[in-house]
């Protein structure tokens, strides 16, 4: 049976933010009836403001459930500096979830959530020390032949037509590195405002597994980059027994609704089990 997760991402409550690609976003959303909604990050325009975290929760609260969902850079507040240096996640974990770093399961499917948004930088991103520590528990604990996805706000690589000077996760070589040893099918990631796919491979040619890359522009905001310049987009993904198929959705303004634009097949390389 076939396993569909909307991925979604930048909702970014706030200035930016786009209420009538958010309202037709619920809609479409239960008509696709995923099994699973992932939102990688950056709830929030600025997290020193309840209202934004208020419209946040709000706009949650109506997507379909289970859903499985990630910390960005701008759900840490910038400027109140006391709380972004010693508790940047506090209005995170209070109105979003208090788990920083979710799981779900089902049968040969894993999907693992890591935070790399932190106090420390204004737009940058890492993969923690004792986060690195939780994600390789985790992964260790699944059978080889699980699907494996993981989920974080921050990429390890921009994609090539991408010409922003952005933070990517500080230590993407270690992280990818991780990824590629317990042999992570798919990493789903947002930050950049501009939808892609690709592999770990792109940027390291000796990784002996390479990680699929699928990156979700802004949904329900104005800032779209490149391409995606003032367009809302998502991805659906669809896992099948030998692989998976990304489909790239972007909203219509014509309120049409979210309708595929592009779509990717990602096979999957046979799993030998020793």
């Amino acid at each position: 049976m076939p396993f569909r997760i909307l991925h979604i991402s930048d909702i970014h409550t706030g200035p930016p933010f786009n209420p009538v690609a958010a309202e037709r976003l619920i809609i479409d959303a239960h008509q696709l009836a995923p099994d699973l909604v992932v939102i990688s990050g950056d709830f929030v325009q600025r997290a020193d403001f309840v209202r934004q975290w208020q419209a946040a929760r709000a706009l949650r609260e109506r997507l379909p459930q289970p859903q499985l969902v990630v910390a960005g850079n701008h759900d840490v507040p910038l400027f109140h500096l006391p709380e972004r240096l010693l508790a940047p996640l506090r209005r995170y974990r209070r109105y979003i979830t208090p788990e920083l770093n979710p799981v779900f399961t089902t049968a040969g499917i894993a999907v693992i959530g890591a935070c790399t948004a932190h106090g420390w930088t204004i737009d940058g991103g890492k993969l923690s020390r004792d986060q690195m520590i939780v994600l390789r528990h985790r992964l260790a604990a699944l059978d080889p032949t699980t699907y494996k996805i993981v989920v974080w706000h921050h990429p390890v690589g921009f994609p090539p037509n991408y010409h922003r000077r952005r933070p990517l996760v500080t230590n993407a070589l270690q992280a990818i590195r991780l990824l590629d040893e317990f042999a992570v099918d798919m990493l789903l990631c947002g930050h950049l405002h501009l939808s892609f796919v690709g592999n770990t491979r792109d940027f390291f040619l000796d990784l002996q597994h390479g990680t699929y890359i699928v990156q979700s522009g802004t949904t329900t905001s104005r800032r779209g980059y490149g391409d995606e310049r003032g367009a809302n987009t998502c991805n659906l993904i669809t896992i099948e027994p030998d692989g998976a198929r990304v489909q790239h959705l972007r909203f219509d303004q014509n309120d049409t609704g979210f309708r595929p634009v592009a779509e990717h097949w990602l096979p999957r390389p046979k799993i030998t089990v020793t």
